[in-house]
């Protein structure tokens, strides 16, 4: 009876575990962007997370539309081996001051595209890594992506937030922007003696614990070896 019933837990548990994973894959194979989150007026180093769904054709290309109407005065493109990055700047409608210098264009579109053989496969994934920033005083900003598959599909990740909460279909990725702390800059680091001072503090800490716990030890050692004489050595 017993195992009867563990194997219907057994069971059970499997068949729920294989329903949630097969609600969780299609949400989480989309183009990403991490980490999702950054802050205003800041600088930031975000990584565009391209997964491939199809079980038979390679991810060939990859388009990144950055938003005009909340333009970034500097985008930087780290290298990919295998792949070629391009990107492209429009005019601006209205100009934006970046490091006391007024920007008339930017940079609204990135596009990287595989080599021959660099291709992301079938169960693969690849990340493009890009710095933005001074990031606009914006709540979000969407970043409308083009998925093109060596078979000649083309995935359209350009669906916005939704109101409710709810994931679009299609969802596209989305970099959240928090205001920027008066009492903490956003281009503020940690100082590297602090960081120092802590890691010392914390080793001095460990090594008296240390060095209690050893000396808690040998105590009940001797009063362990005391005790078994007491009861080894004969009553007169």
């Amino acid at each position: 009876m017993k195992q009867t019933a563990l194997r219907r837990a057994a069971t059970v548990s499997a068949v729920a575990a294989a329903f949630v994973l097969g609600l969780a894959g299609p949400a989480a194979a989309h183009v990403t962007v991490n980490p999702s989150t950054a802050t205003q007026g800041g600088y930031t180093k975000v990584a565009f997370r391209v997964p491939n769904e199809s079980d038979t054709a390679s991810t060939t290309k990859l388009e990144v539309n950055l938003p005009a109407e909340s333009p970034i005065g500097s985008v930087s493109v780290k290298p990919v081996p295998g792949w070629t990055a391009v990107a492209e700047k429009s005019k601006l409608a209205t100009p934006v001051k970046v490091h006391d210098s007024e920007i008339t264009e930017a940079v609204t579109k990135i596009t990287w595209t595989a080599a021959a053989g660099s291709e992301i496969k079938p169960g693969t994934f690849q990340e493009f890594d890009v710095s933005l920033g001074p990031l606009p005083a914006t709540d979000q900003i969407v970043f409308k992506a083009l998925q093109t598959y060596s078979d000649g599909a083309v995935v359209r990740w350009i669906d916005e937030p939704t109101t409710d909460g709810t994931e679009p279909e299609s969802p596209a990725p989305v970099l959240k922007l928090a205001a920027a702390s008066a009492a903490t800059p956003s281009a503020a680091a940690p100082a590297p003696t602090t960081e120092a001072a802590g890691e010392e503090g914390d080793s001095g800490n460990g090594t008296a614990f240390g060095i209690a716990g050893l000396v808690a030890g040998l105590a009940g050692l001797i009063l362990g070896l005391l005790a078994y004489r007491k009861a080894a050595t004969p009553r007169a």
